[in-house]
């Protein structure tokens, strides 16, 4: 066992404040604005406030820190499959975070790993939604619930949405 001193205590000490660091680094600041929406951003697809639906708010961060953010995920998706239409400069390779709020847990999630379900009868702020889960099996059990059509993966919604924008 080694012994412990004052020169190789302070090491532990250091490191260890380094790891808390670490774990505070690792809360997105993505995360961070989830949690509490400022009450001027609008959505900047249908021009609504986000603050007075916390629930569904959705959002995406960008590498120069700045962000955008949506009243729901559909939303989002709309945002996804036509940035050019909405941020002529960005490009997918902009961003760094997509999130949404799962409906269950009600903070916020990866958007690339949640699941949505589709056509249930609960709606969002615009009516229908893509209601997202962290978990597959929470998605499914709402789904049984909630009188849902089908569970999507991100890149399902996202096709699901690209195709219904091209649509004349």
């Amino acid at each position: 066992m080694r012994r412990l001193t004052a020169r190789n205590g302070w090491g532990i000490l250091v490191a260890g404040c380094f790891g808390a660091l670490l774990a505070l680094a690792s809360v997105s600041a993505s995360e961070m604005r989830a949690a509490s929406p400022s009450k001027t951003e609008r959505c900047p697809v249908c021009g609504m406030f986000v603050a007075g639906y916390s629930n569904w708010f959705a959002g995406v961060q960008f590498k120069d820190g700045s962000h955008a953010t949506f009243d729901g995920p559909k939303d989002l998706f709309k945002y996804l499959a036509a940035m050019k239409r909405y941020e002529k400069k960005r490009t997918d390779a902009d961003l760094v975070a997509t999130y949404v709020t799962d409906y269950y847990r009600v903070r916020p999630v990866d958007a690339r790993k949640a699941f949505y379900v589709t056509k249930s009868n609960v709606y969002g702020p615009m009516g229908e939604e893509y209601v997202p889960f962290e978990n597959e099996s929470d998605a499914a059990e709402f789904l049984r619930d909630h009188k849902g059509k089908k569970v999507l993966t991100f890149s399902e919604a996202l096709a699901e949405v690209r195709a219904l924008e091209a649509k004349p």
